[in-house]
């Protein structure tokens, strides 16, 4: 699957998530870009959508996550309604930054989220130049991307 010009290819999936790296970065424990899919088969309303929306939300917050931005974008008559956000979460070892988009796809919940990780000590500078520089343009390829395609070739 190709998301922002690169190849990503399947590492690991369960229970409706599917995890995605580039060539090179096969070892899930040392990965710096990922890209997961989520597949929300029980989710069929834009209110349960929201409700795993402000699940994840919660999740990142429990984490001690630093929320960036949050966005809903309300259902119009051709579009269901879809939820949008960043993210910074870390831990001693890593800092990570966290595009995530919930929206339905075909009827079902579906998620997407973009990862970019930054290992050490010089972490948390690093990534937040990144940040600075792509967390935008990061923000609207993950909101333009169809996972519906992928989705659809993945295996239930």
């Amino acid at each position: 699957m190709k998301f922002n010009g690169t190849e990503f290819h399947l590492r690991w999936s369960k229970d409706g998530q599917f995890e995605f790296t580039p060539a090179g970065q096969e070892d899930l424990s040392r990965w710096t870009e990922m890209l997961t899919l989520w597949r929300y088969d029980g989710i069929t309303t834009g209110e349960a959508l929201a409700a795993q929306a402000n699940r994840t939300l919660g999740a990142y917050q429990n984490a001690k996550g630093k929320i960036l931005r949050t966005n809903s974008l309300p259902r119009t008559a051709q579009k269901p309604a879809e939820h949008f956000i960043a993210a910074l979460l870390g831990s001693n070892q890593f800092i990570e930054f966290a595009a995530a988009r919930l929206l339905l796809v075909n009827g079902k919940g579906a998620g997407i989220v973009y990862s970019r990780r930054a290992y050490g000590n010089p972490a948390k500078p690093d990534l937040g130049a990144w940040v600075s520089q792509n967390g935008a343009p990061v923000e609207a390829r993950v909101m333009a991307f169809d996972p519906g395609p992928a989705l659809g070739a993945l295996p239930r």
